[in-house]
């Protein structure tokens, strides 16, 4: 019997195309995209470790299953594109049951600068995202939202003493350290603890209570690239090189330029003289006199409770890279195991004992020219450099002969149903196995060998329903069914390597107005050339290349959404095969 040295793995969906080694690129956490989010709803259910793939409070509602975090990342020679749900690696939650708010599938389309540019004068940061974590997750700044408006705290406003969203809102952040607003929007004002410890961050997980805790052993390694912020510039964990320009340099925790105008280092004390005047670092990015009073500091309103209620060292005599690590924006200039030449760089801030301390992942000003943003469409050539979820690329370990049974073990997606065919021969295939469920993003069957020799593949033959990264509709199910956009037959069914095809795919469900026109095909990876309309019919032809692997693959055609909505997209999973 055939140890199956010469095994097929034949993916329902396009594979990853590898790009250029770029931080940019290739640090995104992908390897959980195949697998639902999940939260738990409440602390009995954290206890029990019993998580919900769908929830709703009313308000925020995740009626279907949506992917995990960074479905798609493409790029260009400027920008980098990410696909992602916004929805977190890692079991989600539980929050304070008073807390009104669930996180939700927020269909996110984010591009970053590539090649970041310094400018003299500084950008404040935004409410909302101010970047992306690299599990795909919202990065806000430190404030909550809320400042003194003269007479009382006022929410969404501009004004000289901002709350700090840690020390305001920590009550309500989950184990993980993030909480949602009323969008649904999961978020990290601070150290991203449970991201840290999927990307072996010095953070242990106690399994038994379920949360995260910093590691009281030795550092011993650089932190990894936890983020990208809008102006280009990553953000690390709290380790690093001691000296910026050294990687032989022993790594250590990073230390803030910043301190509590407790009266201690040369700081005034707010607690005596009341905060009747602006830090030097305020008046530089706001661009105003320092007399801008705030509420007397005391029981109602402690020291602490502002960013203002801080001060940079760097202001009162103190020298970077000697007393302190990091600037005002958070970061320096320094070599990093990604960046061997050298980067600005920001990197969180905790105590000795992981406790977040400010100005906690970023400052309140962009060091770099922050161009990345929310996008609608993408109106460039680009390179797809990683897809996931419903399109993860379907891949099979080596596999186990024993006792003349075979196992076959594959990545699979969470809700794909799959079916393993044999043949002797690579050109008759028999069903061997069908209706194998994957738990989670693994699929796995034991089957019977024979004596004649045998190689066998494993196809995807169903997707259940799931909330799409790309829309807000619901799509999946086997043969692209479901309530999402779908094509509702494609022919021919099959091409050879080699060759090329031309495609007639009829669109179902509700198609675009006849005027139009349809922004791209895809056959899998291979794209589609002389792409025409007529009515619900769309035409193109496809180079099927000699080595491309053969298996099933989806087909898709690209429209152009309503003005200030994303494309739309028509596909059918395993529309077509390869032969």
């Amino acid at each position: 019997m055939r140890t199956l040295a010469s095994l097929l793995a034949l993916a329902t969906a396009a594979p990853a195309v590898l790009g250029a080694a770029d931080p940019r690129i290739d640090s995104w956490l992908t390897g959980h995209s195949g697998r639902y989010a999940r939260i738990y709803t409440s602390a009995a259910a954290q206890t029990a470790g019993n998580a919900s793939t769908t929830w709703s409070n009313g308000s925020q509602t995740q009626a279907s299953p949506a992917y995990s975090g960074v479905q798609q990342v493409a790029s260009s020679t400027d920008w980098v594109y990410l696909r992602t749900t916004g929805l977190g690696s890692h079991t989600m939650g539980p929050w304070p049951a008073n807390f009104p708010n669930l996180p939700a599938n927020q269909h996110v389309n984010y591009r970053l600068p590539r090649n970041p540019v310094v400018t003299a004068s500084k950008t404040l940061t935004g409410l909302g995202s101010i970047g992306y974590f690299v599990d795909g997750v919202a990065m806000f700044d430190s404030r909550d939202g809320f400042v003194w408006n003269g007479s009382a705290e006022a929410g969404n406003g501009n004004g000289y003493w901002n709350r700090e969203a840690y020390v305001n809102e920590g009550a309500t952040f989950d184990p993980a350290y993030a909480h949602q607003e009323n969008s649904g929007t999961y978020h990290y004002h601070a150290n991203p603890v449970a991201l840290r410890y999927l990307l072996g961050d010095h953070v242990v997980f106690d399994a038994a209570k379920k949360t995260y805790s910093e590691s009281t052993a030795p550092v011993t390694r650089h932190s990894p690239i936890l983020g990208w912020v809008r102006d280009g510039h990553p953000v690390y964990g709290p380790y690093g090189f001691s000296t910026a320009t050294d990687a032989a340099s022993p790594v250590r925790r990073m230390t803030t330029g910043f301190h509590l105008r407790n009266g201690q280092l040369g700081t005034d004390d707010l607690t005596v003289s009341g905060r009747t005047t602006l830090p030097a670092w305020a008046v530089r990015l706001y661009n105003v006199a320092a007399n801008q009073s705030g509420p007397a500091a005391g029981t109602s309103y402690p020291l602490g409770r502002y960013m203002e209620d801080n001060a940079y060292l760097g202001d009162l005599g103190f020298k970077q890279g000697t007393d302190f690590d990091l600037d005002e924006h958070n970061g320096r200039f320094c070599v990093t195991p990604e960046f061997p030449g050298g980067t600005y760089a920001y990197f969180v801030s905790i105590a000795s004992d992981g406790t977040p301390t400010f100005p906690y992942n970023i400052g309140r000003a962009f060091y770099g020219n922050p161009v990345g943003a929310a996008v609608t469409t993408v109106t460039e050539t680009v390179v797809t450099n990683f897809v996931g979820g419903a399109d993860s690329a379907l891949k099979i370990g080596s596999p186990s002969v024993a006792g003349g049974e075979v196992t076959l073990v594959w990545s699979a997606v969470e809700g794909g149903t799959y079916q393993i065919e044999t043949t002797p021969d690579l050109k008759t295939w028999t069903t061997n196995s069908t209706g194998i469920a994957a738990v989670g993003d693994i699929g796995t069957k034991t089957v019977a060998g024979t004596a004649a020799p045998d190689f066998f593949r494993v196809t995807r033959t169903a997707l259940a329903d799931h909330d799409s990264v790309t829309n807000s509709a619901t799509t999946g199910g086997g043969g692209g069914g479901g309530a999402g956009p779908a094509l509702a037959s494609v022919t021919p069914k099959s091409g050879t390597r080699g060759t090329t095809v031309s495609l007639t795919m009829t669109l179902g469900g509700n198609p675009p107005p006849a005027a139009v026109l349809p922004r791209s095909a895809t056959l899998g990876t291979i794209a589609g050339a002389g792409v025409s309309r007529s009515g619900t019919t769309v035409t193109a032809q496809f180079t099927i290349p000699a080595g491309a692997s053969p298996g099933t693959v989806t087909v898709s055609v690209v429209f152009p959404g309503p003005p200030g909505t994303g494309d739309v997209t028509f596909s059918l999973a395993d529309g077509f095969t390869v032969l």
